[in-house]
């Protein structure tokens, strides 16, 4: 019985996914792997995090002395893996490497899907899949990441594996099924492809932004190639209302202060752009319109193939213009490989079935069809080496407790639980991936919110000072700094001065094998001093790294201050219970990041919460002995953005309700 074409698809679709799935199927039920320089931990840290504090922190008071939850990283990984976690009792670990082989393995499949709806052609489309999968066309010309594939595994399943970029490859496996949808929407008037096309735009931002900056490139593209090949007014509702859904689906945490903050952490993980990579950007967009005008205009058979076109252009303008050239007009356009790689696929796929389809009558026919398959073949040959050991690139490493990573984060949350330490390298990496552990710096450089964060690592890192880097420590209310030599298991050795607190500070911990706990000495244990409120406001901001003159200042001012110890109770993530006693003249720093968000009261009456010069918060309260409630209040943005998110899932069941009735009626 000859199968319907949706059926074939939805078949086809199924069996592609086996097909990835058993490729990395030890993935999907690995634990510890040998990957401990891997990011990977940051976001099982965090999925673990939110496992034990189901169903929502908004404040994240273990990171970077503390910042939003939304902040740190979009939330589709972190809720996904926690689910999976919740679910079956998996590890988080375990639960993370579950979640993203099942997104890198459905990805594989998007591959077949947007090929299948876009060209048309069934074994295009496999074949397209069946590459994504097996293989790397950039390896070709870029010898560095090739040199870095063992068996030459594809480059996709190399930076999941390698590197630990889950969120990024989530994203990435969502992108083409975005796109199949968003084409079904514009190809006719699909109500429900509209919806399916918002939802899987809105899994794209919710993974990574890296991949929702892919999305934002390839969205585009794809409009200007149904407009310009088929000229149909009836596709702007469509190309408008997808990503306003899309959006509507991610405002209860994509608020505008989650874009200005990103935009301002940019700096730590990314350069600048350049103004001439923007008008070369200008020039080549307005010769891809002009040419497309003259070639495609009307045409709608050849939708397709500006498309894979426009995206080979643009992606190769953006990558290899950086890689060979430095071009860049934000972030950084390397990270955007296996996006390149997948692209090039379409285009070689689509050259293919040009050769293909050329008359078999004529000499000319069976000369490219004969080419082409050469060309499969051959391409097909070099995937042997990664076939054949596809199940040994997750080398798992069960003994995780004799790391160090492990050690010391065990020893700390033995001994001093509710110190916030300062750990470097691969300890910082993994050091809430066991237990709720504050530290000073923390697994998201994107979400912080205290800035003056920065400088303090930085200068602790790399002077050779050991003054100034106590002070910052002091300042932020760390307990303890680890240090790792060159004989430590540790993998990055982040102190270029490893020896400057020997005899400095007193050791807290010393296995002897190259790893360090040092004791910050501070005045009173809590995160929390009563201070003169006319000092603190007199406090400057630091003006550089070792500027030593300010934070000996600040110093002075929170350890030297009243002989009145006060003292904090973390309720939850987002309350604290603060005891104080003030004299007049006299307020309270809380070791804590300043939001806008932090309200305090104190007998019925609500207090001033303002931001110190250290980005931390002050409390100012009339004389006397105080009970004082802190809270995180949910932001006014965060409450308008709920409703907006309730509003369109209403919208996106009508839609899908209202194609449903459509195919009733034609039925």
């Amino acid at each position: 019985m000859k199968l319907s074409r949706r059926k074939e698809i939805f078949l086809d679709f199924f069996l592609v996914f086996l097909f990835a799935a058993t490729l990395i199927r030890p993935y999907f039920k690995a634990k510890y792997t040998d990957k401990w320089a891997s990011i990977e931990s940051t976001f099982i840290a965090d999925a673990r995090f939110l496992v034990q504090h189901w169903p929502h922190p908004q404040w994240q008071p273990l990171w970077y002395a503390g910042t939003r939850f939304d902040y740190i990283y979009p939330p589709a990984l972190r809720y996904g893996t926690a689910i999976v976690s919740k679910l079956t009792g998996f590890w988080p670990v375990k639960a993370y490497h579950f979640y993203t082989a099942l997104l890198y393995a459905l990805g594989i499949a998007g591959v077949y899907f947007l090929i299948r709806v876009g060209s048309g052609s069934r074994w295009g489309a496999w074949l397209g899949a069946a590459a994504t999968a097996t293989m790397s066309p950039i390896f070709l010309f870029m010898p560095r990441f090739r040199g870095d594939a063992w068996m030459l595994q594809p480059q996709r399943l190399g930076v999941l594996v390698k590197y630990g970029e889950g969120p990024h490859m989530s994203a990435l496996a969502l992108i083409p099924i975005a796109l199949g949808f968003t084409w079904l929407a514009l190809e006719k008037n699909r109500p429900w492809a509209v919806a399916l096309a918002a939802i899987f735009s809105a899994g794209v931002a919710s993974n990574n932004f890296y991949g929702a900056t892919a999305l934002a490139v390839f969205y585009p593209i794809l409009i200007w190639a149904f407009w310009i090949t088929r000229q149909e007014k009836r596709i702007v509702l469509p190309a408008v209302v997808i990503p306003v859904l899309a959006y509507g689906l991610t405002a209860f945490w994509l608020v505008p202060s989650y874009f200005k903050v990103t935009a301002e952490n940019m700096k730590y993980v990314s350069e600048h752009g350049t103004t001439w990579s923007i008008w070369v950007a200008v020039v080549v967009a307005v010769a891809f319109a002009v040419t497309t005008d003259r070639l495609a205009k009307s045409r709608a058979q050849r939708t397709w193939g500006v498309f894979v076109a426009g995206s080979v252009v643009f992606f190769t303008l953006n990558v290899l213009g950086n890689f060979y050239f430095n071009f860049r007009i934000s972030g950084e356009p390397t990270r955007l490989l296996p996006e390149l790689d997948m692209i090039y696929i379409w285009g070689i796929v689509l050259v293919l079935r040009w050769m293909w389809n050329q008359p078999v009558n004529l000499t000319r026919g069976k000369v490219t069809r004969g080419i082409a398959v050469v060309l499969v073949l051959a391409s097909f040959y070099t995937t042997k080496g990664y076939i054949r050991h596809a199940w040994h690139m997750f080398p798992l490493w069960p003994d995780y407790q004799s790391r160090v990573e492990y050690r010391v984060t065990d020893w700390l949350h033995k001994n001093m639980p509710d110190a916030r330490a300062y750990p470097t390298g691969s300890v910082r990496f993994w050091y809430d991936t066991w237990h709720d552990l504050a530290q000073l710096g923390g697994g998201s450089e994107q979400g912080l919110l205290n800035g003056q964060v920065e400088p303090a690592q930085w200068e602790t890192n790399l002077g050779p000072d050991p003054k100034p880097s106590i002070l910052w420590m002091q300042s932020f209310g760390v307990d303890a700094i680890y240090v790792a030599d060159k004989q430590s298991q540790e993998v990055f050795k982040d102190f270029q001065y490893p020896q400057k607190f020997a005899n400095q500070l007193p050791v807290l911990f010393d296995d002897k094998l190259g790893n360090i706990l040092y004791r910050v000495p501070r005045r009173f244990p809590d995160r929390i001093r009563v201070v003169e409120t006319q000092k603190i406001n007199a406090a400057k901001a630091v003006r550089f790294n070792d500027d030593v003159e300010n934070l000996q200042a600040y110093v002075d001012v929170i350890e030297k201050g009243p002989d009145s110890a006060a003292t904090s109770v973390r309720e939850g993530t987002d309350a604290m219970r603060l005891h104080a006693k003030l004299e007049p003249g006299q307020s309270l720093v809380v070791q804590e990041s300043y939001d806008p968000a932090w309200q305090a009261w104190s007998g019925g009456r609500q207090l001033a919460v303002r931001k110190d010069a250290m980005g931390l918060m002050i409390i100012d309260a009339p004389p006397g002995e105080h009970q004082i409630a802190l809270g995180f209040v949910t932001p006014m943005e965060n409450q308008v953005g709920r409703i907006v998110t309730m509003g369109t899932l209403f919208t996106l069941l009508g839609l899908i309700g209202l194609g449903l009735r459509r195919k009733e009626r034609r039925a």
